[in-house]
């Protein structure tokens, strides 16, 4: 089912460089001043998911970077930058 794929998975079937796969979550979440715990409750996971999102250890599953994007008003690409070659 597509709901289990996490993003690098998918766009590993595209790039080889899929480990380049960076983000600027925490860089949106602190202009709209709202906290870890804050965000988490609007996502419904746990802040520990949003602090591994934030930190790179942990790629966000399809569904759930729909979820971030679409709460920052953002593209997915916008939200999840690859800086690979």
């Amino acid at each position: 089912m597509l709901y289990n794929i996490n993003v690098k998975y998918i766009l590993h079937l595209y790039y080889d460089w899929s480990d380049d796969l960076k983000n600027v979550i925490k860089e949106l979440r602190k202009e709209r001043k709202i906290t870890q715990d804050e965000f988490a409750a609007a996502l419904g996971v746990t802040r520990q998911t949003i602090i591994s999102l934030e930190n790179g250890r942990y790629n966000a599953s399809l569904v759930l970077a729909h979820k971030i994007a679409k709460f920052f008003g953002r593209s997915i690409e916008e939200v999840f930058i690859f800086e690979g070659e």
